[in-house]
């Protein structure tokens, strides 16, 4: 069964079991994360325009290094596609700004 969090846009973001282990798989160091990702999709200081119409949650996790979580909405749907954590402000800092 999914964990799902609403968007800053109200919009009904999933994270599946199947997705989480492929996140995990790839970013071991957010294994004991899986709420913090879904926190950061509900309260991300910043949404940000992704390369392919996916959208990206920031928020910062420890000085100098936040937490992203990549997702997309479709009408009134969503699903995370991964989530990592960065200390490269600047390519966060290059993407277009959506929210706030």
């Amino acid at each position: 069964m999914p964990d799902i969090a609403p968007s800053r846009r109200g919009v009904p973001i999933r994270l599946t079991d199947q997705r989480w282990t492929h996140i995990v798989e790839r970013h071991s160091e957010l294994s004991e994360l899986r709420y913090k990702v879904l926190a950061v999709v509900e309260n991300a200081e910043r949404v940000m325009e992704g390369g392919e119409g996916e959208l990206l949650a920031v928020r910062l996790y420890q000085p100098g290094k936040w937490l992203v979580v990549v997702y997309k909405e479709i009408d009134c749907d969503g699903f995370v596609i991964t989530a990592y954590l960065t200390s490269k402000e600047g390519s966060l800092q290059r993407r277009k700004q959506l929210w706030p």
